[in-house]
C-alpha cells in the first residue's frame, strides 16, 4: 500500500512538471498581448492621451478626416473617444488597473479639448499657437476664439459618454472629471430649442422667445439649386444627430439621476412628433430651419424627405416609448410606415431624397445637379420595413413589467468559444514586437503618391482590444 501511495505522489509530481498545452496557456498570452497592445497604443501612438483615425506603420503620419499634424489629436470616432471606450470596457470587464489609466488619459484630453460652450468640435489642438485659436475652457479666453461645439457624427454625445461612464466608474469621486461632464450635459440642455431640437451645432444659447414652437410644414416654394448659408444651426436629423443626443441624455438621467437630463431627451422625442410632416408625405426630413420646413443643408443634401433619417425617427420614438411608457411616441410611427411602404423603389429600396409633396424621387449628378434621373451615381437606403413593423407592433404590446426588464437590460457575460480562441490566437501571432497591430492599407489624405503601405488602425485596435478582453472575461468566468 505504501508503494503504491508512493507511486501516486510521484507520477502527481511528473504532472506538475508538464508543459502547458497550447489550451491552457493561451489566456496567460492573451492578457500578456493585450497588456503589450494597450501599453504600446499608450505610450507610443497617444498624443497627449488622444488619437486620430489611422498611423503609417513608423508613427511619421496621421490621418483623421485629412491629414492631422502632430500636437492635434481627433475626438470624433473612432479616435479619442473610441480608444478611451475600448479600455474602459476593457476595465469594466478585467478590472485591471493599467487599462483604467489609460481611459483615464484620454478622458484628461477630452478636458483639454472642451469648449466653453461645453461641447467639442471634431479635433483638439495641442500646438501652442494653434490652440489659441480656440476657446478651450483651460485655457485664457481671448477675442475671436471658435467656441462652436458640434453633435455631427457623434462627436460631443460621444465624448460626453465616455466622460459620464467614467465618473460613474470612479464613483464621482475625481472632481475634475464630474465637473467636465456635468459641465457638457447641462450646456447640451441649454443648447436645445424650445421645440425640443438641436442644431447639427451651436456658438451660443437659444433664447426661448426667438423661436415659437410650430409643427412641420411644407414652403411655399422651395430652391432645387443649393443656397448657400449657415445651415447647421438649424434643427438637425442628419447623421444621427438627434438619436446620439437624445441617447446620451437618457443615459445622463441613469447615471445621475438627475430629472432634467430625461426630460431633454423627452422634449427631443415630442421634436420628433412635431418635425413629421403633414400628408402626402408623413415622414421626416434630414433639417429644417425655424418655420419648421424642411430646408438644404450642404450641395448635396436638398429640402426633401428622407428615407433614411425616416427610419432613425422612428427607431428614437420606439426607444423613447420603451423608456417612458408613454404611447404619445408610437402614435406617428402607423402612417409613417405606411408611407415609407409606398415610397419604395421597384427594386425595393428606398431613395436618398424625396420631392417635397410629389414624392419624386431625388438624385444628384457628379457636378450636383439636382435631377431625378438615377443613372449617375444615385444612392440609395436599405430598407427594413417589414423589421421595423414587427417592431412597432411587439413593443406597442408591451406591458408596463415588460417595458421596465427592457430598460433594465443588462450586458450578457461574455462566453468564449472555439471560434473565440482561435481569433484569439490569430491576434496574439499578428502583434509584432513593439505590440502594434499593422496591417496592409494606405493612407486616404497624403495623396495618390504616398508610398505607405502598411499601417495602424484604430478602429483594428478598438476591435482587438474588445475580442481580448471579453476572451479572458469568459476564462475568469467575470
Amino acid at each position: 500500500m505504501k508503494s503504491f501511495k508512493l507511486l501516486v505522489v510521484v507520477f502527481g509530481w511528473l504532472i506538475g512538471l508538464a508543459p502547458l498545452s497550447a489550451a491552457d496557456s493561451l489566456p496567460e498570452e492573451a492578457a500578456s498581448a493585450l497588456k503589450r497592445a494597450v501599453e504600446f497604443y499608450r505610450g507610443k501612438v497617444a498624443v497627449h492621451g488622444g488619437y486620430v483615425y489611422r498611423y503609417s506603420d513608423d508613427l511619421a503620419k496621421r490621418e483623421g478626416e485629412g491629414k492631422v499634424e502632430t500636437e492635434k489629436v481627433w475626438v470624433q470616432p473612432p479616435g479619442t473617444r473610441s480608444v478611451g471606450r475600448a479600455y474602459l470596457e476593457a476595465h469594466e470587464l478585467l478590472g485591471e488597473e493599467y487599462l483604467l489609466r489609460a481611459a483615464r488619459d484620454a478622458a484628461e484630453c477630452l478636458i483639454q479639448g472642451q469648449l466653453r460652450t461645453g461641447g467639442w468640435r471634431e479635433s483638439i489642438e495641442f500646438d501652442p499657437k494653434e490652440r489659441k485659436k480656440f476657446a478651450y475652457r483651460v485655457e485664457k479666453e481671448r477675442e475671436r476664439q471658435n467656441n462652436h461645439t458640434t453633435f455631427d457624427d457623434d462627436k460631443t454625445q460621444s465624448a460626453m459618454r465616455l466622460l459620464m461612464r467614467l465618473d460613474q466608474v470612479l464613483k464621482f469621486k475625481d472632481e475634475k472629471l464630474h465637473e467636465a461632464s456635468l459641465f457638457a450635459l447641462d450646456s447640451v440642455v441649454k443648447a436645445q430649442f424650445p421645440s425640443g431640437g438641436w442644431g447639427q451645432g451651436y456658438d451660443s444659447f437659444p433664447s426661448p422667445a426667438d423661436y415659437p414652437v410650430k409643427p412641420a410644414s411644407y414652403p411655399e416654394s422651395w430652391s432645387r439649386t443649393y443656397p448657400g448659408g449657415k445651415y447647421w444651426y438649424f434643427y438637425t436629423l442628419n447623421d444621427n444627430a438627434m438619436a446620439d443626443t437624445i441617447d446620451s441624455l437618457l443615459l445622463a438621467g441613469k447615471i445621475y439621476g438627475e430629472p432634467k437630463y430625461r426630460n431633454a431627451a423627452i422634449k427631443g422625442g415630442e421634436f420628433l412628433i412635431l418635425a413629421q410632416m403633414p400628408e402626402p408625405q408623413p415622414a421626416w426630413a434630414q433639417q429644417y430651419d425655424f418655420d419648421m420646413h424642411p430646408c438644404w443643408a450642404r450641395k448635396f443634401e436638398p429640402a426633401s424627405i428622407t428615407g433614411g433619417e425616416s427610419q432613425g425617427a422612428i427607431r428614437i420614438l420606439m426607444r423613447l416609448f420603451v423608456e417612458t411608457g408613454d404611447k404619445k411616441f408610437l402614435a406617428p410611427i402607423p402612417k409613417a410606415l405606411d408611407y415609407l411602404e409606398r415610397s419604395r423603389l421597384p427594386n425595393g429600396r428606398m431613395a436618398r431624397f424625396y420631392e417635397l409633396k410629389t414624392n419624386k424621387p431625388l438624385y444628384f449628378t457628379k457636378t450636383y445637379e439636382l435631377t431625378c434621373d438615377d443613372t449617375d451615381l444615385p444612392t440609395h437606403y436599405g430598407f427594413k420595413l417589414d423589421q421595423l413593423r414587427r417592431e412597432c407592433d411587439i413593443t406597442a404590446k408591451m406591458t408596463e413589467k415588460e417595458l421596465a426588464a427592457r430598460r433594465e437590460v443588462k450586458p450578457s457575460k461574455p462566453k468564449s468559444s472555439a471560434s473565440m480562441e482561435a481569433q484569439v490566437k490569430k491576434l496574439i501571432e499578428s502583434l509584432d514586437d513593439r505590440g502594434a497591430w499593422v496591417e496592409d492599407g494606405q493612407l486616404k489624405y497624403h495623396g495618390k503618391d504616398d508610398p505607405t503601405r502598411r499601417v495602424i488602425d484604430s478602429g483594428t485596435f478598438i476591435r482587438n482590444v474588445g475580442t481580448l478582453s471579453r476572451y479572458l472575461a469568459a476564462m475568469r468566468g467575470s
